[in-house]
């Protein structure tokens, strides 16, 4: 029995043709695609077949057999082992939601893929600067314990950053460095003995961050959004805080209306509750000024703010920042010297120099453009090549929506789609309701005019096939 399974290739991905092509056999050989003790096609009919040399096809058949994935036979062929080695689950993509905004960790963004900046516009001159700069500063400092705060000085371009850009005024006190928006969640909870209490989730909202919230014990209460944003659920007793994402509301896109905003922080007050701001790309608004931050309409001190340098400059970074109303700095700073102290030096002068130098807010307003610009792209693609029937939200956000009619798996498309290099998300996920919403997320930072055509078909089909077929 032969095996026939033909890699997608992308040439447009910084992965390299070898790894997509490893990668591409290992995931169908695993999955069972391909069946244990089928021949598979030899590396000379593999590159023919691919367009590409013979000496990339057997680099990926060595890795392959490094893992034990396939055996060769001299004349008599390559095979599939008909003993794999055991794969541990967290390897594997789940039968029934895609994982989040993390694909391959050694490759680079998919097509469409959320929650990354823009790979072709980074301004790396100047950030290369900022960093031997930094290297430079860290090699004369003494070998002394940095401030677990974090640096003063990049607070302070953070603080001065918040009051310009999100409208919300600071001292460098109030600001804490942390590992992303992960570590700032983490240091809340921990900080504020929320572990083990209730909270208010947004429905949809990002799964990750319910997930993060349920393993800390958190019960999570469904907090229903509409056109105006989230519409908390008040009288729910004993809710101790509620998550939220004011800017842009992920996944829909809309900002909180005024409104809602008084309604939030009134609630906080009156419930002694706290208000976390997940401000994940607030700066990002593509549609006139920013809204400000809601900490900035804080009159109560209720709402604790996290930011992230992750859409912006690179997740890889993973450095957020978390500022805290000016009664709970020294509770914060007891903790994080205690358990979460700020990370890497190096990586936050760098940040420093590089927000110092007005690199960061230059940058910013390129991008913005660029976003705009790139939605406008694919919004225009996706209206020529999806079905009729599948509805296309863009206001808002750093995402386009489609939206499905009917009982269409999203799951499995989304599923369907990251194999072939796609990064889609599934919407229903993102809902806690009984009744999710059904569609797909699409990011817009990496769409390429000379490619958006094509990805935009290849999409088209794989809707059709799943919902139309």
């Amino acid at each position: 029995m032969t095996g026939v399974f033909l890699p997608l290739l992308d040439r447009e991905r910084r992965v390299s043709i070898t790894q997509q092509i490893f990668i591409g056999m290992r995931s169908a050989i695993l999955s069972g695609a391909l069946e244990k003790g089928s021949r598979v096609s030899s590396w000379q009919d593999l590159s023919a077949q691919l367009g590409v040399s013979r000496g990339t096809i057997k680099r990926a058949y060595e890795l392959l057999k490094d893992q034990g994935l396939i055996v060769t036979k001299g004349r008599g062929g390559t095979w599939v082992s008909t003993t794999l080695p055991d794969e541990p689950s967290e390897n594997l993509p789940s039968a029934r939601a895609p994982r989040g905004l993390f694909y391959d960790f050694e490759g680079g963004p998919q097509y469409f893929q959320l929650g990354v900046p823009a790979q072709d516009q980074f301004p790396s001159k100047a950030w290369h600067g900022a960093w031997r700069r930094a290297i430079a500063m860290e090699s004369a400092q003494t070998r002394i314990y940095p401030d677990p705060q974090g640096l003063l000085s990049l607070r302070r371009e953070i603080a001065g950053y918040l009051a310009t850009a999100r409208g919300y005024s600071c001292h460098p006190n109030q600001v804490f460095i942390t590992s992303g928006f992960a570590g700032a969640l983490g240091v809340v909870l921990g900080a504020m003995g929320l572990r083990g209490t209730k909270a208010f989730v947004e429905d949809p909202g990002f799964p990750r961050t319910r997930l993060a919230l349920q393993q800390a014990g958190v019960e999570t209460i469904a907090a229903p959004v509409d056109h105006e944003g989230v519409k908390l659920p008040i009288s729910e007793r004993d809710v101790r805080f509620a998550v939220l994402t004011p800017g842009q509301q992920a996944p829909l896109g809309m900002s909180l209306s005024a409104a809602r905003r008084a309604d939030v922080v009134d609630w906080a007050n009156a419930a002694d509750a706290w208000i976390i701001e997940d401000d994940y790309a607030g700066e990002l608004q593509l549609s006139g000024r920013a809204t400000s931050a809601l900490a900035a309409d804080d009159r109560f001190e209720r709402v604790l703010h996290i930011g992230s340098f992750s859409k912006t400059l690179n997740p890889g970074l993973r450095l957020g920042y978390l500022v805290v109303p000016s009664m709970l700095t020294t509770l914060f700073r007891t903790f994080v010297e205690c358990l979460a102290p700020a990370g890497s030096v190096v990586a936050q002068q760098a940040v420093q120099n590089f927000m110092a130098g007005g690199h960061f807010y230059r940058h910013l307003r390129r991008m913005k453009t660029l976003y705009a610009r790139r939605k406008t792209l694919l919004v225009e693609n996706l209206r020529r090549e999806i079905h009729p029937g599948v509805r296309c939200d863009y206001e808002g956000g750093l995402s386009v929506r489609l939206f499905f009619p009917g009982t269409a798996d999203d799951v499995a498309i989304a599923n369907e789609a990251q194999k072939a290099a796609l990064g889609i998300l599934p919407l229903s996920p993102w809902y806690q309701s009984q009744e999710p919403g059904k569609g797909l997320l699409l990011g817009i930072s990496n769409v390429r005019e000379r490619s958006v055509r094509a990805k935009s078909e290849q999409l088209s089909r794989l809707i059709s096939t799943h919902t139309y077929g």
